[in-house]
This record gives C-alpha cells, structure tokens and sequence, in this order.
C-alpha cells in the first residue's frame, strides 16, 4: 500500500530542553578486531555538540573504553538502540561506504499514536526547517527522496507497537514520516503533541537490528538489541 501525504494539524508543543545524560555503563553488544556494536542509551548524544555542556556523549564515553574505537554513523540523541562503530581505518571505511550506498538493513521498533493499517510505505521528501532547527519537514520541491517502510506488531486502544524499516537514513526521518501520516511516535518532544507526547516519558524509538556486510570477508552479520519499552 502506497501512502500519500495526510496532514497533521496540530501546532509542535514547545518544551525547555536541558542536556541531563543517562550515567548507565555502556553496553557493548559485540565486539572483534574491526567492529564495536553498542547499545546507545536514550538522552545520551552520539556525539559532542557544539556546546561545552553538551560534550558528555556516546562516542568520548566509548573511546575512553576502546580508545580504538571510530565513528561510523549516528543516532538522535532520543533515539536507543544499536551503533556500530569501527575498530579500524579500514572498518570504517568499508561500513560507511554500506551506510553511504543504503547496502545494509536496519530495522527499528516504535510506539506510535493510533491505529496504523497493518502495513504500508511512506514516500515523502524531506529536508531541514531551517528557522526551527534541528527540526526536518517535508517538502516536494527541494526535499530528498526518503522511503519508510512499516508493519504493525501490536495494536492496542491509543497506540500501537510497529516495526519501521527505513529504506534512506534522513535525518528525523522516521519521527516525521510517522507524524505525517498522523500517528506521531510516543514521547517525541519535537514533533508530537498532547496525549502522544505525555503518554511516554521518553521518544519510544529504538534501532533493533542492523545487518551489513564484515569488514573482513563481506559475510553477512546481524545485531539485535531489544527495545526497553
């Protein structure tokens, strides 16, 4: 089932943000000789931001660990789930030329607001709202191709627990998608609303597998990290 764009009304409930990381030890899910998979906490950032107050984040609290350890990608800073960082130059090039050409598989499990239909694909550019970043919308005429593919795994009275697979990597582009089609995701501070956004104390998104090729070798291997929620 194709989806076309369906307007969600309702104005962005604004909120007062201060940065307050998780202290949980890191998990490390896997590791060997050219790859470190990690379970990233929500609240924590990928990365440091460009605030002093904002450097506590995934990547120095890694490295403290596995001084080795290189960046490949990134999560939102609400959003938990698997990272994959390399252990190596040539790990790291190999896995963001995957990332980079969309030759690896990721999946990602969300509570969302409403009754979704059982399966469907969202199709709709997006590209940043400038005067509201970090914010993303959609947009036909300069906005990039992005595709979402879901699946409802449960359905309860108000929400609904569903599998997303990402068919690009936009920034946002699950918690737009999803809002855009009108059943915003739990706890989303920047773009749900009301009985969506008090529902969860916390964005109800997670990155619960990831399969790509083995730096070494190019087999296939696949992560899992069940969602807390």
């Amino acid at each position: 089932m194709q989806i076309t764009r369906r307007p969600f009304k309702s104005k962005r409930m604004m909120q007062t943000f201060t940065y307050d990381p998780p202290d949980e030890p890191i998990v490390i899910l896997y590791e060997d000789d050219d790859l470190i998979v990690i379970s990233k906490p929500s609240g924590l950032l990928s990365v440091p931001g460009k605030d002093c107050a904002h450097s506590d984040c995934l990547e120095m609290r890694l490295k403290a660990l596995r001084p080795r350890a290189l960046l490949v990608h990134r999560l939102d800073m609400d959003t938990s789930g698997i990272m994959v960082f390399a252990a190596n130059s040539a790990a790291q090039r190999h896995i963001g030329l995957q990332f980079e050409r969309r030759h690896l598989e990721k999946t990602y499990e969300a509570l969302v607001w409403g009754s979704p239909s059982a399966t469907g694909v969202v199709d709709l550019p997006l590209i940043v709202d400038w005067p509201n970043r970090p914010l993303q919308k959609v947009c036909f005429q300069a906005g990039k191709v992005a595709e979402t593919h879901w699946r409802v795994l449960e359905q309860k009275k108000t929400w609904a627990r569903v599998e997303l697979m990402p068919k690009t990597g936009r920034s946002h582009q699950l918690r737009v998608h999803m809002k855009e089609m009108g059943y915003p995701i739990l706890g989303d501070r920047f773009y749900a609303t009301s009985l969506a956004l008090s529902a969860a104390p916390r964005l109800c998104l997670h990155a619960r597998e990831l399969r790509l090729r083995h730096p070494n070798g190019g087999d296939w291997v696949a992560f899992k990290d069940t969602p807390p929620f």
